[in-house]
């Protein structure tokens, strides 16, 4: 149990830029309910939720003044009542004193309290700063993929924004399962990170036109997968290198452009367009979730995936994170230390 009936968390108190509305407050440590677990927080991974949810601009806009902070590390240290399973680990629960990993909104504080269902185990090859960057990019890597464009190993698989949290997690999970990967990004410096991660062939996107070279790279083949998070003419130039009977995986607009799928133009040339939100598979279907996290578990430990840290802030720091990744220019994950 905590030592003290407070704590510090992160609160935004109106809406605007992440670093104008984020206060540090002492507040109560909440206390677990039925079927909940208090988590003391080590480390939350910086999402681009928590820039659109203090601008309020995200789809679930809490009631002001609110913690943002949407995944976390950290270590049970507290049940609930009625939480038995947990308890005692039994089921394959994490009992108290584990590590875990957790998705919610409200994270970005010194403790918190989750669903006993929602807590995930931490990987033993994973730190606390690493493992909390694993869930949402990961997750939403593994079911682009393997859920939703059925990956074979030998395929080509095109990457956009592959230096990104969720573009490397991409990267790392189509290498380790045996497709060759090309990755795109958006400059030259961040290159070499994706190349480290394992693609074949890294393309910066503005300076090469990646869909002539996608092309060349498979002899006109194309790509048999595209993981497209970033949307507008990536998607577009996406079309003109996607091979026969390819899957195109729509995870998100980065780029600030919505497009326009052309129907058509899918019939003539047999490829898929399929979309991904991960989101809505926790509460759709959980135990699909916690396969995923099984396997991902499985590979990290292996060493064939290690979540791409590109920095760490102090939790007095955080709201420079969440500007600094409003900006659209960092690599990797990054991550706010918190114990």
């Amino acid at each position: 149990m905590p030592e003290s009936t407070s704590m510090r968390a992160w609160l935004v108190t109106r809406n605007g830029e992440p670093s104008e509305v984020l206060e540090l407050h002492d507040v109560p440590v909440p206390t677990p309910g039925p079927g909940e677990v208090l988590v003391r927080v080590r480390a939350v991974a910086v999402n681009f939720p928590d820039v659109l949810l203090a601008r309020g601009e995200y789809q679930v806009r809490p009631e002001l003044p609110f913690t943002p902070g949407i995944e976390l590390s950290g270590e049970i240290v507290a049940i609930g009542p009625a939480t038995d399973a947990v308890r005692t680990g039994s089921s394959g629960a994490p009992g108290v004193g584990d590590r875990v990993v957790a998705t919610k909104i409200g994270v970005l504080a010194e403790y918190a309290v989750l669903a006993a269902s929602d807590v995930h185990p931490t990987p033993h090859g994973l730190d606390d700063v690493q493992a909390a960057g694993l869930m949402i990019a990961y997750q939403t890597a593994w079911f682009a993929l393997h859920r939703r464009a059925q990956l074979q190993a030998g395929e080509t698989v095109l990457v956009h924004a592959a230096a990104g949290g969720v573009g490397s997690a991409a990267v790392q999970l189509a290498v380790a399962a045996g497709a060759r990967v090309i990755g795109v990004v958006g400059s030259a410096a961040k290159a070499d990170v994706v190349r480290e991660a394992g693609a074949e062939l890294v393309i910066v996107r503005g300076e090469q036109d990646f869909a002539a070279l996608v092309n060349e790279a498979t002899e006109g083949r194309g790509a048999d997968v595209v993981f497209d998070p970033v949307g507008g003419e990536s998607f577009e130039r996406s079309t003109k290198c996607i091979a026969f009977e390819g899957r195109i995986v729509v995870i998100g607009f980065a780029g600030g452009t919505v497009p326009t799928v052309r129907a058509n133009h899918a019939l003539v040339k047999n490829y898929g367009v399929l979309g991904l939100h991960w989101g809505l598979y926790p509460t759709k279907n959980p135990s699909l979730v916690a396969e995923a996290h099984a396997e991902l578990v499985r590979l990290a430990d292996a060493g064939a995936i290690s979540p791409l840290v590109g920095g760490v802030v102090e939790f007095e720091d955080a709201p420079v994170a969440i500007q600094e990744l409003a900006g659209g220019a960092t690599v990797g994950r990054l991550v706010v230390r918190v114990a």
